[in-house]
């Protein structure tokens, strides 16, 4: 079986995993301002948690865009599959843990 995530050039959920075992992968998310996560995928269900809050915006595969205004403190679910990146278009960090559930 091959690796679609390698075919299609995509690059990992986050910057770096500061945790992992068999039920679960949490990932380290910093954007500053302009600055993008490149486009990947979510294999598992998961949560964001934002430790600072940012206004981004997802632009999915395709071309859609849905803004994603996260709260400091705030966190929010979401089934795996798509395939997107995350733009910091606020003004302030974004800073995050993404909780992979395995």
């Amino acid at each position: 079986m091959t690796d679609l995530s390698a075919d299609l050039g995509l690059g990992p959920v986050g910057q770096e995993i500061v945790f992992e075992n068999d039920r679960v992968r949490v990932w380290h998310i910093r954007l500053e301002p302009g600055e993008r996560q490149p486009l990947h995928r979510h294999d598992h269900p998961y949560l964001v948690v934002a430790i600072e809050g940012a206004k981004n915006v997802v632009q999915t595969i395709d071309g859609t865009t849905i803004d994603a205004d996260e709260p400091t403190g705030g966190v929010v679910y979401r089934d795996p599959g798509a395939v997107h990146m995350l733009t910091n278009i606020g003004d302030t960090t974004y800073l995050a843990r993404l909780v992979e559930l395995k």
